[in-house]
């Protein structure tokens, strides 16, 4: 199978430095770009290639690409982002190819800002990924050292330089008008949309944001072409994805599979199923801010528009799993603390909309809940869904919650006896206690 994100990456191995990525193919798809290709021609196969962002919205990338103004009435100062903030919970995918191959993330921005002529690049990371950090600085070292990346790029004209932005560490960065506002070094709050940001972005000017695993398929995509990529996936939708499973299964871990593979096969045969002395219950499918899948599940194909048929988002493709012997409630209201703990205040629907969610769903868990809390609880799940609230944190934050309100009522109201969580006592009873899912690397 075609592994164009990692089929050079070796886990336990040092990073990728240049001469290695260039005997594996690195910077020929930024030669024939800059070579034979018009900056218009860039992007038409970018979006003839029918690649989706993969940091969550799954927004066609060639089209957003087209919408920055071109032409010699365009400013000439344009902006090319890297949205590394990874704070998902759930999620670590660009963690992953950061730290083993730089140099693609690297030749990606470059071909995206050679398609919409931006001279200067900028990459937000995470503030704790320290290893990618170091590979990152390395690797625009190297770039730069050879001609890569600086004035008049391989004698083609094109000028353009990368700047690494270490993040001060906030969930909402992740929002990309937040995030230009924390690169500007402002507050870091969402943005009122119009504008947006190819037309007025960062200082003003045209900017593109994408994100990480977005950026890594853009160079194999110039080197073989958009009808390749779109022979990748399994369903009409291009490409391959890096799947992530955390939770009490086999082999918890990341592969990268053809866009679309089923969820029961990604559970089953690649993370190899669960422990033994768990059943699966529900998954939530691309990182902590979607809303669970359950059994009936199992045979999705995993791509965008099947998960948002069956009531969810795709997301980040990183899945959480949730057992039979972990509370869904607890499970919830871990989420919602954090939630609420990384809301920017800005708006009232979420300042004060997720703590009084986290203090009910507290108040369930500890014994002192009520049964019209289910209808609470529904109720702010719809006063903080989509429209209600300046950006999509808030609805994201309670699709959890909505969707366990739909399947794990029951749990839910086994919380309404005085005692609390019965799943405590049963953990007690059986001498086991309840333990976060762990995380782990694999392709």
């Amino acid at each position: 199978m075609n592994k164009p994100l990692t089929e050079h990456i070796k886990p336990g191995a040092p990073p990728i430095d240049l001469a290695a990525y260039e005997r594996t193919g690195g910077y020929e798809a930024l030669r024939q770009a800059l070579a034979s290709m018009e900056p218009g021609g860039v992007t038409s196969m970018v979006e003839e290639s029918k690649l989706r962002g993969r940091g969550g919205a799954g927004f066609s990338t060639g089209m957003k690409w087209s919408f920055v103004p071109m032409g010699d009435q365009a400013p000439r100062q344009k902006y090319f982002v890297c949205n590394a903030d990874e704070m998902e919970p759930g999620t670590f995918k660009d963690r992953f190819l950061m730290e083993h191959n730089p140099h693609q993330l690297i030749e990606g921005m470059i071909l995206g800002a050679y398609a919409i002529q931006a001279p200067t690049g900028y990459i937000f990371l995470r503030a704790e990924y320290h290893a990618s950090q170091t590979a990152l600085a390395r690797a625009i070292e190297e770039a730069r050292e050879a001609g890569f990346l600086g004035r008049n790029i391989l004698g083609s004209g094109f000028d353009h330089d990368i700047h690494l932005h270490t993040s001060a560490g906030r969930y909402i960065c992740g929002e990309e008008t937040a995030l230009l506002n924390a690169l500007e070094g402002r507050r870091a709050i969402p943005r009122a949309k119009p504008p947006f940001p190819p037309v007025v972005g960062l200082w003003g000017k045209p900017t593109i944001v994408n994100n990480v695993e977005t950026l890594y398929n853009i160079a194999p995509i110039i080197r073989h072409g958009a009808d390749w990529f779109n022979q990748l996936g399994l369903t009409g939708e291009s490409g391959t994805k890096l799947y992530g499973v955390s939770g009490r299964v086999n082999r918890p871990g990341l592969w990268e599979l053809p866009l679309g593979t089923p969820l029961r096969e990604i559970i089953e045969e690649h993370a190899g199923g669960m422990r033994d002395g768990y059943r699966f219950r529900g998954v939530i499918p691309g990182g902590a801010s979607t809303d669970f899948l359950v059994e009936e599940h199992l045979d999705l194909a995993m791509d965008f528009a099947s998960v948002q048929k069956a009531g969810s988002r795709l997301g980040t493709g990183t899945m959480i799993v949730l057992d039979d012997r972990t509370c869904p409630v607890g499970m919830v209201l871990n989420l919602e603390r954090f939630f609420a703990r990384e809301s920017c205040g800005w708006c009232t629907p979420c300042r004060d909309g997720l703590p009084w969610v986290e203090k009910i769903l507290d108040d369930v868990e500890r014994g002192g809940g009520r049964e019209d809390d289910l209808d609470l609880l529904a109720q702010q799940a719809k006063h903080l869904g989509p429209g209600r609230t300046f950006c999509a944190f808030a609805p994201g934050a309670v699709e959890p919650l909505q969707s366990a309100l739909k399947y794990f009522e029951e749990d839910f109201r086994r919380h309404f006896n005085g005692n609390g969580c019965p799943y405590r006592s049963e953990s007690a009873a059986s001498g086991t206690r309840q333990v976060p899912p762990g995380n782990g690397h694999r392709i």
